[in-house]
């Protein structure tokens, strides 16, 4: 009646075993390391990179705990704080010969001190969030006015190229505000001029009116959705920007998300640097598309073999060569409208481009007289340009064209991001900085984690005194129960803050009343006369469906949190929903498995230790005589 088959018993073992693993990195600290990426778009961070950093730190005689690459950086762990800043100086001389132009970004970083074994199984720990390690709050406001006149400025500019191209006479196109106003001279022309603006910008709701001098007036306003649209779009680009640009500080896991209709939150963990931060983040990006000189002055100036031409400047092509590229611009990133990964025609990695209506005029009149020739896309940051990619003209091109060559799948998503992301979308404005010191971090780790022994350790001597063998048993279970918490979140890898331990918490007390309800009712049960064995069968299955109902409503609210709230909230919401699925596995199965343990294989079963049995009369509830028991 109360045995477990074999395998459930396997099953118990297996999770004991893997929520012990994934639980170990956390109780090992983190060590100093340095982090090396890409300051550079057309820099990539690969297995070379980490050779190369291998070899510096030897020659340098530094001896890392391992190196490795990881992501989109390479991490080099030490032993002490010594040897993490003799290798960030020894590595700064080796890869960044020019310290004014620097190709990577060797930053001081805290990585988790766990064995290598438990590396390679993927067993890391969680990452800390802002409240418990330290670092920078910025809450940014997104200038939505700004993107709305920005588009409005780009659409005034296709509806005057829309109507010159239809031989559309008009008497002026002005912008007022967010809308653009047409002016014409006779009604066929308007009525002509509103049938083609109304296929031509969907976006816009167009209205005719009069004008205060007798013209005859076309009126062209944002439709509202398509303004929801275009603020949606322009803080979703910003915070993938952001993302890009957080990536040079070495921070472990920032938080970057948005908050209300024109809000961003930016947490840093780990940096207590708040000027470069706010450096890092403030940082403004252009786009330009120039044409290539492959004029026989410009090949000898490549080699460094004669003097750079006038109206040249020279940058380094992705790889590092060198290319002369003209200081005609031809086209920038205002006029850029999308930038998506995809295939040429003969599959090969491609991105692919979409400019406005004055890019794609631009762009037809220069493709067509520069079939054969190259056109540099470069990235500016902070007054230095960049190589993206220099592509050759194969033909004419319009609104939509694409760009391919000498790239892999992942590097065309990377120019595509570069291309969508490489500026804001529209300012934004530091409204809100705070900044927590690593001390307080450290307070607030250390009063967590006591509130958690603390707690624990109180429900483990109510437990075990009120219930005695049968408390024993539970505190076991909430253990597991705990042990399975930790586990899944840094599985998860999740980011453990002040409200997630106190999730944890309310964790512990959801888990300890499942097991309340079931000791009660093996109570209950022995009251009734039930034998020993019987008792503990109908506790376990009668009190499933209690534990079942009251926790899916709780497990309700936990979700309502998770979906509607923000931040910390969210924090917490994601540990107590995550508590609430660990507890009813351990509080169950687990509590039953050592139940079954101890006392399922005594057939013949006069007692339990569950506490003293009370009769509703106020007397003790005799134990059943010996051959009644199952």
């Amino acid at each position: 009646m109360n045995r477990y088959p074999w395998w459930k018993y396997a099953v118990l073992a297996l999770a004991l075993v893997v929520g012990f693993i994934y639980t170990l990195p956390n109780f090992f600290g983190e060590a100093p390391a340095v982090q090396v990426s890409s300051a550079k778009a057309t820099i990539k961070v690969d297995s070379a990179l980490e050779s190369r950093v291998a070899q510096v730190l030897s020659d340098a005689q530094l001896s890392a705990d391992y190196i490795q690459l990881e992501g989109n950086s390479v991490k080099a762990r030490f032993g002490t704080t010594d040897a993490q800043l003799k290798a960030k100086d020894a590595l700064s001389k080796a890869l960044n010969t020019d310290p004014a132009d620097p190709t990577f970004i060797i930053a001081l970083n805290l990585v988790s001190r766990s064995p290598q074994w438990l590396t390679s199984l993927h067993a890391l720990p969680m990452y800390l969030g802002l409240d418990l390690r330290g670092g920078v709050h910025f809450l940014m406001q997104v200038d939505m006015k700004a993107a709305l006149e920005k588009k409005a400025e780009s659409m005034t500019g296709d509806v005057r190229t829309a109507l010159r191209d239809k031989n559309i006479r008009h008497s002026g196109i002005s912008r007022s505000g967010n809308a653009i106003v047409v002016n014409f001279r006779d009604e066929p022309t308007r009525q002509q001029a509103l049938a083609l603006l109304n296929d031509t910008q969907p976006d816009m709701q167009w209205t005719p009116s009069a004008g205060a001098n007798g013209d005859l007036v076309l009126t062209g306003e944002l439709k509202p959705q398509s303004a929801i649209k275009i603020q949606q779009a322009a803080l979703k680009q910003n915070i993938t920007t952001l993302h890009n640009r957080v990536n040079e500080l070495g921070v472990a896991e920032p938080v970057i998300q948005q908050q209300g209709l024109d809000r961003v939150v930016v947490q840093l963990p780990g940096v207590q640097d708040t000027a470069k931060a706010k450096d890092i983040i403030g940082r403004t990006a252009t786009l330009e598309l120039r044409m290539v000189d492959d004029s026989a002055e410009a090949a000898a100036a490549a080699t460094g073999s004669g003097p750079v031409p006038f109206g040249d400047e020279l940058y380094v092509e992705r790889g590092g060569g060198p290319l002369l590229v003209k200081r005609q611009v031809v086209l920038t990133g205002e006029n850029l409208a999308d930038a998506q990964p995809g295939f040429d025609d003969h599959q090969q990695p491609a991105v692919h481009l979409t400019v406005d209506a004055k890019g794609a005029r631009i762009m037809r009149d220069i493709s067509r007289d520069n079939i054969g020739k190259r056109m540099a896309i470069l990235l500016f940051e902070k007054g230095k340009g960049e190589v993206v990619t220099a592509p050759v003209i194969r033909g004419e091109l319009g609104t939509r064209f694409q760009i391919s060559g000498r790239m892999t799948t992942q590097e065309a998503n990377d120019v595509a991001l570069l291309l969508r992301a490489g500026s804001l979308a529209a300012p934004m404005e530091i409204i809100e900085e705070r900044t927590i010191g690593p001390s307080l971090g450290a307070d607030n780790i250390a009063k967590g984690f006591h509130s958690l022994a603390w707690g624990f350790a109180a429900i483990a001597v109510f437990m075990c005194l009120y219930y005695a063998m049968f408390g024993v048993f539970s505190t076991l279970a909430l253990a597991f129960n705990l042990l399975m918490l930790v586990a899944v979140l840094s599985m998860l890898q999740a980011t453990l803050t002040l409200p997630g331990i106190a999730a944890i918490a309310l964790a512990l007390g959801m888990a300890i009343d499942a097991n309340v309800l079931i000791n009660e009712r093996v109570r209950e049960e022995l009251r009734g006369g039930a034998s020993p064995q019987a008792a503990i069968h109908a506790g376990y299955e009668r009190a499933w469906a209690t534990i079942l109902d009251s926790n899916i409503t709780t497990l309700i609210a936990g979700l309502a949190l998770l979906a509607f709230g923000s931040g910390p909230v969210r924090g917490f919401a994601v540990v107590h929903c995550l508590g609430i699925l660990t507890s009813m596995f351990s509080a169950v199965m687990f509590s039953r498995g050592l139940v079954n343990l101890w006392y399922g294989r005594q057939k013949k079963l006069k007692s339990v230790s569950i506490g003293q049995v009370w009769r509703p009369d106020g007397g003790a509830a005799a134990q059943p005589p010996a051959s009644d028991a199952r």
